[in-house]
């Protein structure tokens, strides 16, 4: 039986959602990008053949969020805590035989990627996909803990650094997989129109 996916995702208010985008695409633009990379995210884990939850924020409330439990086998919870870690760490309590768990950022995440992470929690306490900004795109746990996110400064290129630091100190075994990328910055628009490009779609961005 494979271990819980736990999605994270927000309403999608213009001006609240890729608002490092908002200078290029305006707030409508980024917006509308966010539901795009949603709706991919949805569609590119629908394999996966353990639960979806899909925790959300503020509340389940937007309509984005309904159909997507009608589109996908998804079960909505809302995200709950003061910061991203305690909402993620909130999220794993509510699993404690381990989940994964990812947000809607990355465009190359794929199936194969959770199935490593997947694999390597046979044998390890936490698994890691870095992200190329210093994060991390996946987390997964063998058994909830909740060194990976208590008291963490989130958004800087040393959250995966902390993030082991603070596994090392409680001694918890890590396992890293292949460093992909999320769409975040200006800079990161261009690779996904290629993205987009090749996957014959039509440009949106």
């Amino acid at each position: 039986m494979s271990r819980p996916l736990l999605i994270f995702a927000k309403a999608p208010v213009a001006g609240t959602v890729k608002t490092r985008l908002i200078p290029e695409l305006g707030a409508e633009g980024a917006r509308d990008l966010y539901i795009e990379l949603f709706d991919r995210t949805l569609a590119q884990t629908a394999a996966w053949p353990g639960q979806r939850v899909l925790y959300c924020a503020p509340d389940t409330d937007a309509p984005l969020f309904a159909e997507a439990a009608r589109r996908y086998p998804l079960t909505l919870r809302v995200q709950r805590g003061a910061d991203l870690g305690a909402r993620m760490q909130a999220a794993f309590e509510e699993h404690p035989a381990g989940a994964l768990l990812i947000g809607t950022d990355c465009p190359e995440l794929q199936i194969q990627h959770l199935q490593q992470a997947e694999r390597a929690l046979t044998d390890h306490d936490v698994a890691i996909l870095p992200s190329e900004d210093g994060g991390y795109v996946l987390i997964g746990q063998r058994q909830t803990h909740p060194a990976p996110f208590h008291d963490m400064t989130w958004s800087h290129d040393q959250v995966l650094n902390d993030s082991r630091q603070r596994l090392e100190e409680a001694g918890l075994s890590l396992w890293t997989g292949p460093t992909l990328w999320d769409v975040d910055e200006p800079i990161d628009l261009a690779r996904y129109r290629a993205v987009r490009e090749a996957d014959g779609a039509g440009p949106t961005v």
